[in-house]
């Protein structure tokens, strides 16, 4: 005896069987086994039945009127498009004709007459089971699809608000040409850009450890440190510290943030690069045609401690249109159809190739396009070009508050000494001070400037004792900030003092500023004469000062300035 089927979930099934006496055999024993039973006398009527009921079997007599079975199978089976519909033939015919005309029209199964019971039982089983299985299938998939749909909105709404906060910089600037190319929907590249408020930007590469999302979730806090310190006036030092102090605290172990930061500063013509990590990158003096590699000497941010981290950076003095070309390791990591990598070699090669200097970033780009297969990596390049400050336009200032109740007769005296001087920068402070008078937010940009020169000088010639002269050239540029950082490290006394007065008048009100510091003192009219020559790369901070001014003179000892910003209402 036959042991019973396994029993499966009832099915509709169609039967299409011209002969009413074999049609009226298989509903006994289809409905026997608990199905429900849809029949159908020609291959016409079959099809419209599926069309309206839509069955999940189909028992298909071959011969029958109007329309033959393999006809109405192609036509079931075109209906059904994705979903399993098993069609099983009744036929006459010889077993292998039938089989082969069978699986030709569609078919999956067939059944010679006349029919065996358990034979058509086991089968009607068996394509059930495969019905299930299908379902199941696609059940998943769809549950898959909607799953990765929310997953991906979700990606949508974070990337809308990172490239907000992450790309709400100058990047637009005429002076910048950058690429990124994401491997993912994130991009673990990090590209920063930003107008310091005393003239010059702020640029930071960034590259995160990883792809994607992951790599992606520490740009945020990194953007927010970054364009916040930067607009408040704190230096490049200050904002790495800060930098690498958050990320330390919030990153996992083993995520980082690979970087290089530059301070470029138009008016003085000074290129500042801190390097973490990142390939080298290269500055390109346009005069000469010498190339500087612009090389990692620290580790990556949130790698250090406080404590333990390294804000020391590189000094590069610059000319109208010389170049500086960063880029990450997507783009010596690329990959070309053999594996092989594009490498720092074939970069070199085009930065020394002779090329127009205003061509070489397209000339990269072309270089990378023709060696590249498949992108590996998330691949970012930038190029800045220096340029005189007049010719970027700068957006206004941004403040949160309305100004109306900013103070209108003042005046105030702060004294920093050794300690302060070697662990504080004061201007963010006293810049944040100043510009809560709402008179004085149009003169933002010339005061913060004016302060910082003041402030350079002050520190630099009075209290450290420096020689702007040892700036003659590239080599003693360097000299001369590396000096600084030792002199300012050893400093044990002196002091920088200014002195704010605020004062309104009829239709108007000024702002007198004065500075004065510890030093020797300078002769005057020997260092204002010096200012005729431009082209030097020192003393332009003198000169800046008297234009962006309304007033200014010096100490007759040399040991402090005053300064007026006068404005009307």
């Amino acid at each position: 005896m036959n042991p019973p089927a396994a029993r499966i979930e009832s099915l509709t099934i169609l039967i299409a069987e011209d002969n009413a006496a074999d049609r009226l055999l298989l509903s006994t024993i289809v409905s026997r086994q608990g199905h429900r039973v849809l029949t159908a006398g020609n291959g016409l009527e079959a099809v419209a039945l599926f069309e309206t009921e839509r069955p999940q079997l189909v028992l298909m007599d071959v011969m029958m009127p109007v329309m033959d079975g393999f006809e109405a199978a192609r036509r079931i089976k075109q209906q059904a498009g994705e979903e399993l519909v098993p069609i099983i033939f009744l036929t006459s015919l010889s077993e292998t004709e039938a089989l082969v005309q069978s699986l030709e029209a569609g078919g999956d199964d067939f059944l010679s007459k006349p029919y065996n019971r358990v034979i058509l039982e086991a089968k009607i089983n068996a394509m059930g089971r495969l019905h299930l299985l299908q379902r199941t299938v696609l059940e998943q998939r769809d549950l898959i699809v909607r799953h990765n749909e929310h997953l991906l909105n979700e990606q949508r709404v974070a990337k809308a608000v990172f490239d907000k906060v992450a790309h709400s910089g100058c990047l637009s600037a005429a002076n910048i040409r950058y690429l990124q190319s994401p491997f993912a929907l994130f991009n673990g590249d990090l590209l920063l850009a930003a107008f310091k408020p005393s003239g010059g930007m702020h640029v930071l590469l960034g590259d995160f450890t990883g792809h994607g999302l992951p790599a992606a979730i520490g740009a945020m806090p990194l953007a927010e440190v970054f364009y916040g310190m930067t607009a408040k006036g704190f230096s490049m030092a200050e904002i790495l510290r800060e930098m690498n102090a958050k990320l330390k605290r919030i990153l996992p172990v083993g995520v980082f943030c690979c970087a290089t930061m530059l301070n470029l500063s138009f008016q003085r013509r000074v290129l500042e690069v801190w390097n973490g990590g990142l390939p080298d990158g290269h500055l390109l003096r346009v005069g000469t045609g010498e190339r500087v590699p612009l090389v990692s000497r620290h580790l990556p941010l949130g790698v250090l401690e406080p404590g333990s981290f390294n804000e020391s950076y590189e000094v590069h003095p610059l000319q109208p249109n010389d170049r500086v070309f960063l880029l990450s390791d997507g783009v010596l990591e690329t990959r070309d159809t053999r594996g092989q990598l594009f490498g720092e070699e074939r970069l070199l090669q085009v930065l020394d190739g002779g090329h127009a200097p205003q061509n070489l970033f397209d000339e990269i780009q072309r270089a990378l396009a023709a060696f590249r297969g498949e992108a590996q990596d998330d691949v970012s390049m930038i190029e800045l070009c220096m340029v005189e400050e007049g010719m970027l336009s700068r957006p206004p200032l941004a403040f949160s508050d309305s100004g109306q109740s900013s103070p209108l007769d003042w005046s105030a005296s702060f004294e920093f000494r050794a300690e302060a001087l070697k662990r504080f920068n004061p201007l963010p402070f006293l810049l944040q001070l100043l510009m809560e008078v709402r008179d004085l937010r149009t003169q933002g940009g010339a005061l913060y400037t004016v302060l910082a020169e003041l402030y350079s000088n002050a520190l630099e010639h009075g209290v450290l004792g420096l020689d702007s002269t040892l700036k003659a050239d590239a080599k003693g540029f360097s000299h001369y900030y590396r000096e600084r950082g030792e002199r300012l490290q050893a400093l044990t006394e002196g002091f920088v003092r200014f002195d704010l007065e605020l004062l309104p008048e009829a239709g108007g009100g000024r702002l007198r500023i004065g500075v004065q510091d510890s030093g020797a003192g300078f002769d005057v009219a020997s260092a204002l004469a010096r200012q005729q020559d431009c082209g030097g790369l020192s003393g332009r901070g003198l000169r800046l000062i008297r234009q962006l001014t309304d007033q200014c003179h010096w100490l007759i000892d040399g040991r402090g300035a005053v300064v007026e910003f006068r404005w009307s209402t």
